[in-house]
C-alpha cells in the first residue's frame, strides 16, 4: 500500500484509503485542509460531525454506520491531534491501554489480576498513576492473557507535547 492509499493515525494505526471513491477522497482532503488551519478543537469537531454526517446520509447511510467509515475515523483522529496540540487532551500511556484491557476484557479488576498474577493493590496504584510496573513484570502478566508489549515510533505532535510537559 502506498503512502497515498493509507492514513496513519496518531497512535500508528493505519486506515486504508484504497477503496475510497473520488468524492470520499475529496472529503478527506477537505478534512485535512481544515485541520491544517488549526481551528479551535471544538470548532473542528462541530465541523466534521456535520460535514461527514451529511455527506454519508445524503448517500443513504444511517448515522450509526457513518461512524464506521474511513472519513469519520480520519476526522476523529485529526480532531484528537488538534486537541493534543492545543493542550485540551494529552497522549495516553501504557496505563490507559492497560485500563482499557481490564474494562473491556474482564468482569472486574479482580478477574484481571487473578489471570495475570498482578496484585490488586499494585494494579490500583498503577491505574491511579501513583506507581509503574516493571517492564518485565508487565510483559509476563500480559503474555498470560494473550497480549505483548511493543515499542513504536511516536509522532511529531506527541513528541512536542511530551517535551512541553517535561519543561
Amino acid at each position: 500500500m502506498t503512502q497515498v492509499d493509507r492514513y496513519i493515525e496518531l497512535y500508528g494505526g493505519e486506515i486504508s484509503l484504497a477503496s475510497l471513491e473520488a468524492d470520499e477522497r475529496k472529503l478527506v482532503a477537505t478534512l485535512k485542509r481544515r485541520a491544517a488551519a488549526e481551528p479551535p478543537w471544538h470548532e473542528f469537531g462541530n465541523f466534521y460531525v456535520k460535514l461527514v454526517g451529511d455527506f454519508y446520509q445524503a448517500r443513504g447511510l444511517k448515522r450509526r454506520l457513518v461512524t464506521r467509515t474511513a472519513a469519520w475515523r480520519i476526522a476523529q483522529d485529526l480532531s484528537g491531534r488538534l486537541a493534543v496540540a492545543q493542550g485540551v487532551a494529552s497522549i495516553g500511556d501504557y496505563r490507559d491501554t492497560l485500563e482499557h484491557i481490564v474494562l473491556t476484557r474482564f468482569k472486574n479488576r479482580r478477574e484481571f489480576c487473578k489471570k495475570t498474577g498482578l496484585s490488586e493493590t499494585m494494579l490500583s496504584h498503577v491505574l491511579a498513576r501513583r506507581k509503574h510496573i516493571a517492564i518485565d513484570t508487565l510483559s509476563r502478566a500480559l503474555h498470560k492473557i494473550g497480549f505483548q508489549l511493543g515499542i513504536g515510533e511516536i509522532g511529531d505532535s506527541e513528541l512536542k507535547q511530551r517535551q512541553r510537559a517535561a519543561g
